[in-house]
């Protein structure tokens, strides 16, 4: 028996259903923020430096460097220039809309799940008073929208994620980080969700995640990590190149040959994020978002701790 499996590119949604999307994931990303992540995801990002306070006069032991020589010189005293951390953050989420997002052998799109986590941290930058931007990429930029703050914007985002239609089906994870690296200028936390179904973009990954601090989430639809164990055909279609054809399910060798691909693919990212010491998450259902978020905080918190 073959098992057809969808790869629907048409509309996700109807207006009416938007909209009530949209509600129901600030609802539950708003709740979650208040009742768990807000503090946590404050705690564990860096400001993007210091920034003048105010100035006051010299008192012995001051260091000299500090001495603000412009306001000394017009008030005919000695003042010192203080400084505070700055602790307004910006967050870029920058996301994959490939043809591959609009996949789900469960109950939701890869790209409903993407567009849930962004919510949920695009919450958790509003609560922090906290800038949020965000970029859509496939094989080339679709979209972009400058980092701002407030709720309506948020909204935005989240209605863009949910509802964006792209011109392109491929990937390009290069093009997508150079772009990054081109026009975000300030240092950002950088939210980069995609499958990471491409090669040959290690160059710039590591350019931006010594720029920002550059977040990897792996979005993964169950059936993309294990076949069913049955016996019958899959009817597969690459959503990205149209190439078709049927997966025998009884075939040990295809089977061990999808493994052994999929090993290869991850251990090779595992390399990447551990080369550069980033934390990453792996997102293949909905139901595991919530752990992985908290397994997120938990290991930048404790590398922080450490250095």
């Amino acid at each position: 028996e073959a098992i057809d499996v969808p790869f629907p590119l048409g509309d996700i949604m109807q207006s009416s259903q938007l909209l009530k999307k949209v509600r129901q994931i600030e609802i539950s990303a708003g709740r979650l923020v208040s009742e768990t992540f807000a503090g946590k995801y404050h705690s564990v990002f860096k400001g993007q430096g210091m920034e003048f306070a105010e100035a006051r006069h010299y008192v012995p032991g001051d260091d000299v460097r500090r001495i603000d020589w412009n306001i000394s010189a017009r008030l005919g005293e000695i003042f010192i220039k203080e400084y505070r951390e700055e602790r307004q953050l910006t967050l870029m989420l920058v996301c994959d809309v490939s043809a591959s997002k609009y996949f789900g052998s469960t109950t939701k799109f890869k790209q409903e799940i993407m567009a849930e986590l962004s919510a949920l941290f695009a919450f958790s930058a509003l609560k922090n008073y906290d800038k949020v931007g965000l970029i859509l990429f496939s094989d080339k930029l679709e979209k972009y929208i400058p980092a701002k703050k407030g709720q309506t914007h948020i909204l935005r985002i989240i209605r863009e994620l949910l509802a964006f239609k792209p011109t392109s089906k491929g990937t390009n994870l290069t093009s997508c980080l150079e772009t990054v690296n081109k026009i975000v200028k300030r240092h950002s936390i950088v939210l980069l969700l995609s499958d990471f179904l491409d090669k040959g973009f290690e160059k710039p990954f590591r350019f931006a995640s010594k720029k920002h601090e550059l977040i990897p989430v792996i979005i993964e639809d169950k059936l993309e990590i294990n076949m069913p164990k049955t016996s019958g055909y899959l009817d597969i279609e690459n959503p990205e190149t149209g190439e078709k054809f049927m997966y025998d399910l009884t075939s040990k060798n295809l089977n061990q040959n999808f493994i052994n691909s999929k090993q290869k693919h991850d251990n090779n990212l595992d390399k990447l994020f551990a080369s550069l010491s980033l934390e990453h998450m792996h997102l293949s259902d909905s139901e595991n978002m919530l752990d992985e978020v908290v397994k997120f905080f938990r290991q930048r918190a404790k590398r922080l701790k450490k250095g």
